[in-house]
């Protein structure tokens, strides 16, 4: 008779222990002289069309998973005898436990330690979920034409997890105002007006640009004279002319006349729920149910910009409002003279497609963003120069780079970072945001110089120009937005309302931000 080795021994009295406390089920043949006789009787009395061999098989099944719960009820049982000779245990010592109160003694500590153990790992859980989604993610594009909604929905829900676990700041700081709610399709790109009377300009998907009342949010004047989507929008310094940029591979240039309606009073929001509670998101259709009233139409152009060879994804003015200048699909960026509509200059240099432009405020200064993870900096303060700079930081898309009052450019990127860079020293950056999230078209305060970033999951940060994290917008059933948030736009004349933000789910807000008690806070 062979003798059985002291290891194989071992290996299979550790396979019986496994064995006998796995949940899994065996899925084995049984014999009819294993199952109990009043099982069988019942199985054979019983009227079925199941073959008698696969009858037999699903009651030995049924058979096992009944002595399993027998088991795990016995292992119950043990466990509320140990707990109640503890407590007995602790109340001799001088400490009452009542009932199953975990608040006192070796008890608390116990759970206290599992509950930190379980908190950590549904973190780690998740912020490696996300990680490995936002890896994977295929992004926009050349902006946010091409942005896979699907995709977005679940990996934007794995992101607001991860953000649920931070803390926020309250809701004194950061109010919701109003909403403009009246497009068809997402809003790419917003801007107030630089001259009286104050209004807010959208861009959108649905071939039309519309000029809205800050304090009202009534629709006052469309601008339907594009054949593609408008995904840019900017207001001259000086005169009430708008400039917009569409994916018709044309940028338009038209004047308006609005009359501001008399205001209302606001909404008291008061009693919104927390910004953390998140529940579906509502059915896009609802920004079609309530649409604009009837409002006046602009479909003819007073000047069309035309030498492009691909979408022009963004159009900016130049200090003094006499010379424009568009970033398009194309590769490159051109400069028009607003007068004669002639083409100036052409500013070639990028690898890949262009996905926004701006002008310095003040200096003959433009700055161009790309997928080839550069944005460059042109230079025409001498008409006989362009010289140019490149910028080399990101690992992604730049979605959008900034001028800002002093000397620096704040920059956007789809690899999830938001960098401020010193235009006297190109090499390195002077602070870096890193976010859980790309970051879409950012805006800056010339006075605070706050950034503000809105995400493709759905959410709104506030930074300083040192990296530091002042605040998130609120977001929830009751408000904030349903989709990918696109644009910002400050608006240093309007302290009520003077942040606005606009997205994917086709509408704008416009949000008051306490400044004083936000920095208050830092």
């Amino acid at each position: 008779m062979p003798v059985e080795s002291g290891n194989s021994a071992a290996a299979r009295q550790v396979k019986q222990k496994r064995k006998s406390h796995s949940l899994s089920i065996r899925r084995t043949n049984s014999t009819e002289q294993d199952r109990p006789g009043m099982q069988r009787d019942m199985l054979e009395g019983q009227d079925s069309k199941l073959p008698m061999a696969l009858r037999s098989n699903l009651l030995d099944l049924f058979g096992q998973i009944e002595r399993e719960f027998e088991n795990l009820y016995i292992e119950n049982l043990e466990l509320r005898r140990e707990i109640e000779s503890l407590n007995e245990r602790l109340a001799g010592e001088g400490q009452t436990v009542d009932g199953g109160d975990l608040s006192k003694g070796a008890l608390k500590t116990k759970a206290s330690h599992s509950t930190s153990q379980l908190s950590q790992k549904l973190k780690t859980t998740y912020k490696a979920s996300t990680s490995k989604r936002s890896n994977s993610f295929p992004g926009k594009v050349g902006g946010p034409r091409n942005f896979n909604v699907g995709n977005w929905e679940l990996w934007g829900g794995d992101s607001w997890i991860v953000s649920s676990f931070k803390a926020t700041t309250s809701r004194a700081v950061c109010q919701l105002v109003k909403e403009y709610v009246g497009h068809r399709d997402g809003i790419w790109d917003l801007a107030v007006t630089r001259v009286q009377p104050l209004v807010l300009g959208t861009a959108s998907a649905d071939h039309c640009s519309m000029l809205w009342s800050i304090e009202t949010g009534k629709c006052l004047l469309k601008y339907a004279g594009h054949a593609g989507s408008v995904n840019s929008i900017k207001f001259h310094p000086t005169e009430q002319m708008a400039l917009t940029a569409s994916g018709d591979q044309t940028a338009h240039i038209w004047r308006y006349m609005v009359q501001l309606p008399l205001p209302q009073p606001p909404a008291d929001i008061s009693a919104s729920l927390d910004d953390d509670v998140d529940f579906s998101d509502k059915d896009e259709a609802d920004g079609e149910a309530d649409g604009p009233s009837e409002c006046p139409t602009i479909r003819v152009a007073t000047t069309t910009l035309k030498s492009h060879q691909g979408v022009v994804i963004a159009a900016d003015w130049l200090v003094g409002g006499k010379q424009v200048v568009t970033a398009s699909w194309d590769r490159a960026a051109n400069l028009y003279d607003v007068e004669t509509s002639e083409l100036v200059h052409t500013l070639t240099g990028h690898d890949q497609e262009l996905t926004h432009c701006c002008t310095h405020p003040t200096q003959r200064l433009v700055v161009t963003s790309s997928r080839d993870t550069t944005f460059r900096l042109w230079d025409f303060r001498d008409p006989s120069i362009h010289s140019v700079n490149v910028f080399q930081g990101h690992t992604d898309t730049v979605t959008s780079a900034v001028f800002t009052v002093g000397d620096n450019v704040v920059s956007g990127s789809d690899d999830r970072t938001v960098k401020v860079w010193d235009l006297k020293n190109m090499r390195s950056p002077i602070a870096t945001i890193r976010t859980d999230s790309a970051v879409n078209r950012i805006s800056v305060s010339a006075n605070q110089r706050i950034i503000a970033l809105p995400h493709d999951n759905r959410q709104v940060r506030l930074f300083d120009m040192n990296g530091v994290r002042l605040a998130r917008l609120p977001r929830s059933n009751r408000q904030g937005h349903r989709r990918m948030v696109c644009c910002s736009a400050w608006n240093e004349e309007n302290q009520a309302c003077n942040l606005f933000t606009c997205g994917f789910d086709r509408q704008a807000i416009g949000w008051n931000i306490n400044i004083p008690a936000l920095l208050q806070e830092k």
